[in-house]
């Protein structure tokens, strides 16, 4: 029997462990991020992948860094067949990667060589795509730079968030790497080298990167919008304060007011001047120590004094 050790970390690599658990291959040890604090409590938390493996009783290493740590000696010893990783979020050294006998592949969330990186998600919808995809490839030392073994393209809907596309894309990917593992084992598989020419990159989002800017258009602040929805949120400024949008529609109408500028506020909705004279519909937001809401709900309390006129975001500084 072939024995895999999985490497992962977010909700989208658990169905691919899952697929993996199910079949005719052994998983030997999954390895995953150390536990973290999340929420504002702060409460220590297993990732989604250490959950799913205690659910089956695996055996988990989760080294801060994997490099010449004494799990990587202890994954080491365990002898793999195959390593396969799905968003486990470090890199890792040649030692290791050379250890298997079939080698180490990566279930990766983009049409490589599109969106290397840590948020291939989050720039597709950002970019405006109009599809992605899943790449399994060959592990190097590179981020994401190994050949290729197999691809699956899937379209992105004007309803698609981060949140929508990474279950789509976890399970296309569930079902590509189960399609690839008995042609790679077999031999039966060339791996196609990607074209360095056609690189793009896409780096974890920083901070800054989650403000809007009012010069885009009302198209390109949706694709940003939906492009950090459910996370990290994308965000403005009213009134000093900061404000998420959650929900956006780009409209049809044109105004010259300048970009930023509230022209028009209705029961349900406020609308936004943006770039290249078009008009933003903001549909729920997030006030700065709220949930989110329905514009409507916003407008009968914290939001109640807005004006027609009145700026938004750096315009408003």
């Amino acid at each position: 029997m072939i024995k895999i050790i999985f490497m992962g970390t977010p909700a989208f690599s658990v169905p691919i462990l899952e697929a993996l658990i199910d079949s005719e291959y052994e998983v030997i040890a999954v390895v995953s991020q150390p536990d973290r604090p999340v929420g504002r409590k702060k409460v220590l938390t297993a990732s989604p992948v250490k959950a799913a493996a205690v659910k089956h009783g695996l055996p988990i290493f989760q080294p801060e860094k994997i490099s010449g740590s004494p799990e990587m000696d202890a994954i080491i010893a365990l002898d793999p067949d195959l390593i396969v990783t799905a968003a486990f979020g470090q890199f890792l050294p040649q030692k290791l990667l050379s250890v298997p006998k079939y080698g180490a592949i990566n279930v990766h969330a983009s049409l490589l060589p599109k969106y290397r990186g840590g948020a291939p998600v989050h720039y597709a919808l950002m970019q405006g795509e109009k599809e992605t995809g899943v790449s399994i490839m060959y592990m190097e030392k590179k981020m994401d730079a190994g050949d290729i073994l197999s691809q699956k393209s899937l379209e992105i809907t004007r309803d698609d968030d981060v949140g929508t596309l990474f279950d789509r894309l976890s399970l296309l990917g569930k079902e590509l790497l189960m399609d690839t593992l008995p042609k790679l084992l077999a031999g039966d598989i060339t791996p196609v080298k990607q074209d360095e020419a056609k690189v793009t990159f896409s780096p974890n989002i920083k901070r800054e990167e989650e403000m809007i800017d009012w010069n885009k258009t009302a198209t390109e602040v949706d694709f940003q919008v939906r492009g950090m929805r459910p996370w990290p949120v994308a965000y403005t400024e009213l009134e000093g304060n900061r404000l998420k949008l959650w929900d956006v529609t780009p409209t049809e109408e044109v105004t010259t007011a300048a970009p930023g500028t509230i022209i028009r506020i209705e029961k349900e909705a406020i609308y936004l001047a943006c770039g290249n004279q078009t008009v933003l519909k903001i549909n729920e937001v997030q006030p700065a120590g709220k949930s989110k809401m329905t514009v409507m709900a916003f407008l009968s309390g914290v939001g109640n004094q807005l004006k027609v006129g009145e700026m938004v975001g750096v315009y408003g500084n």
